[in-house]
C-alpha cells in the first residue's frame, strides 16, 4: 500500500499515521477513521463524510474502502482546560478549572463547585461526549447553566452550544481525503479553519433552570431546542 493511499480521521479533520489492516479484496485506497465516541453518537458526521466522497466519486466499497475504529469515550489523557485570566478579568469572571480524568471524577467535580458558579463550559472531548447525559442531569440538578461547543451536547439537555458545524466540517475532511487519494501530497495541503458556526439553544433546559432567554438572542439563534 502507497502511503498516499492511506489516510487517517482523528475524530475530525486532523491528519495521523496509523498501522492498516484493511481486509477489503481488492487494493483500494483505504481511510482509517479514528472516532473520538461511538458510531451512533457520531453517526450524522460519518454520513457527511461519506456523502462527501461520494459527491466526489469515491463509493465506500467500491472505490475506496474505510476502516472505522472507535474510542468509546475512553481517552488515555484529559487536556487541560485552558484559560485567558486576563479576558475572564476584563469581563468580571472568575474562572475555576476542575479536570476530570474518569466518569468517576463527574460527580465529585459538580460537588466541588456547588454553590460556587453560576455557568459551566465543558469542552468538546471523548470522556464529556460519551457521558453528556450524565453530566447534563447533574447540572440541572444542581441548577447550573452548561455551555458547549457542540450541537450533540445540547440535544442531551445542555442549555446552549456555540461551535463549529460538525457536519460542515466532515464535509470538508472528504475534500482533503479526495485530494490525498488524487495523489495530493498531505504536506502540500494547507490547514483550514472553521467557516460556518452554529449557536443552538435549549429553551426547555432554560426553562428548567428558570432562566429567561433575551428574544434578541434567540433570533440570533441557528436553531432553538424546544
Amino acid at each position: 500500500m502507497r502511503r498516499r493511499e492511506f489516510v487517517t480521521l482523528l475524530g475530525g479533520a486532523a491528519a495521523w499515521p496509523l498501522a492498516a489492516r484493511a481486509q477489503q479484496p481488492a487494493k483500494l485506497p483505504t481511510i482509517g477513521f479514528l472516532g473520538e465516541s461511538t458510531p451512533v453518537a457520531q453517526s450524522e458526521r460519518t454520513a457527511a463524510f461519506v456523502q462527501r466522497l461520494r459527491e466526489l466519486g469515491w463509493i465506500e466499497g467500491r472505490t475506496v474502502a474505510i476502516e472505522y475504529r472507535w474510542a468509546e469515550g475512553r481517552s488515555e489523557r484529559f487536556a487541560e482546560i485552558a484559560t485567558e485570566q486576563a479576558a475572564a478579568r476584563a469581563l468580571g469572571l472568575e474562572v475555576t478549572t476542575l479536570e476530570i480524568r474518569r466518569a468517576e471524577d463527574i460527580a465529585p467535580a459538580f460537588e466541588a463547585i456547588e454553590g460556587r458558579a453560576d455557568a459551566a463550559y465543558l469542552p468538546t472531548e471523548p470522556l464529556v461526549l460519551t457521558n453528556r447525559v450524565r453530566i447534563n442531569t447533574m447540572a440541572l440538578g444542581a441548577r447550573l447553566p452548561t455551555i458547549y461547543s457542540g450541537r450533540e451536547y445540547v440535544e442531551s439537555a445542555g442549555l446552549m452550544s456555540y461551535g463549529p458545524n460538525r457536519p460542515d466540517l466532515f464535509r470538508r475532511a472528504g475534500d482533503i481525503a479526495d485530494k490525498i487519494l488524487r495523489g495530493v501530497k498531505p504536506g502540500d495541503i494547507p490547514v483550514e479553519q472553521p467557516t460556518k458556526f452554529d449557536l443552538v439553544i435549549n429553551l426547555t433546559t432554560a426553562k428548567a433552570l428558570r432562566l429567561k432567554i433575551p428574544e434578541s438572542f434567540l433570533l440570533r439563534a441557528d436553531e432553538v431546542i424546544e
